[in-house]
């Protein structure tokens, strides 16, 4: 019984092609928990996934959408957008969230060609997000089950950073659109991955501004911020 179960939860072996496996290993030293990228002339992505739904142990992996900031400034000229190629659509509901219909999810990239082009795209730069953990638990599965490697990188969260430079609001605001009214950053296209990583970039990038008039130098004082705004939180 208990082989049985385990059978069943087991995921398949990875077998990826010589060349995808070449590529692979030219990323891996890349990939990193440890980035002391500079904050004022560093590349730092922002990220943003599309899924098929909210559950973190049962749903996957849809799209991507990124966007960089470059030396201080949002590079719209150097963003990334893919969807992965699903063995079976989502459901209608799930489609009206994102757009991305049936067709679109068919005829999408195989998931070890999106996600070997997301992490070149990347070039082990730092990530930004808004609520983290659910972009990172859906990479990191993608990774695992696709690519067969531990995506652990470099993440800030903007949910908690924020707070962190407008103390006086962090209370009040806790979704990406609140913050987004409050800055006035207009985002048409709410759900599509790169629409999305854009209008987080834009928070990014105040968050950046407001990080360097603390005279933070680098993303390490940035996860230090996040982590101290993350104890406060759980102190409350």
């Amino acid at each position: 019984m208990i082989r049985k179960l385990l059978a069943r939860f087991r995921q398949p072996a990875v077998t990826l092609t010589a060349e995808h496996q070449a590529r692979l290993e030219s990323l891996k030293p890349k990939i990193s928990a440890n980035c002391k990228a500079d904050l004022t002339s560093g590349r730092v992505v922002v990220v943003d996934v599309e899924t098929t739904g909210l559950s973190l142990a049962n749903d996957h992996l849809i799209a991507i959408g990124a966007v960089a900031i470059n030396s201080g400034r949002i590079a719209v000229a150097d963003s990334f957008g893919v969807v992965l190629r699903q063995e079976t659509e989502s459901d209608k509901a799930n489609i009206l969230v994102h757009g991305i219909g049936g067709s679109a999810q068919r005829a999408g990239l195989p998931p070890e060609e999106a996600l070997l082009a997301f992490l070149e795209y990347l070039d082990g730069a730092p990530l930004f997000a808004f609520h983290v953990a659910f972009d990172e638990t859906m990479l990191r599965k993608a990774c695992k089950r696709f690519l067969g490697i531990e995506f652990r990188h470099t993440w800030v969260d903007l949910a908690y950073l924020l707070p962190e430079f407008f103390p006086d609001y962090g209370n009040k605001y806790h979704a990406l659109d609140d913050w987004m009214a409050h800055f006035s950053i207009v985002n048409d296209a709410r759900h599509n991955a790169l629409a999305d990583a854009l209008a987080t970039a834009q928070l990014g990038l105040i968050a950046l501004r407001a990080a360097r008039a603390k005279r933070a130098t680098d993303f390490k004082a940035l996860q230090d911020m996040e982590k101290a705004q993350r104890w406060l939180n759980a102190a409350r």
